[in-house]
C-alpha cells in the first residue's frame, strides 16, 4: 500500500494555491473594471462643451 500521509498534504497545498490564485485573479479583474469605467466618466467630464471652445483663424 502506498503513504496516504503524502497526497492529502499535497492536494491541500494545491487546492489552497488554485483558491488563492482564483482569488487574486478574480481581485484584478475587478480592479480593471472599476479603472475602465472611472476612466471612462473622466474622459466624459473633460469635453468641452461646443461654445466654450476658442475659435482659430
Amino acid at each position: 500500500m502506498t503513504d496516504k500521509t503524502d497526497k492529502p498534504d499535497a492536494q491541500s497545498w494545491t487546492g489552497k494555491a488554485a483558491l488563492a490564485g482564483a482569488a487574486i485573479g478574480s481581485a484584478a479583474l475587478a480592479a480593471a473594471l472599476l479603472y475602465a469605467s472611472r476612466r471612462k466618466e473622466r474622459a466624459e467630464k473633460k469635453k468641452p462643451e461646443p461654445d466654450l471652445t476658442p475659435e482659430t483663424d
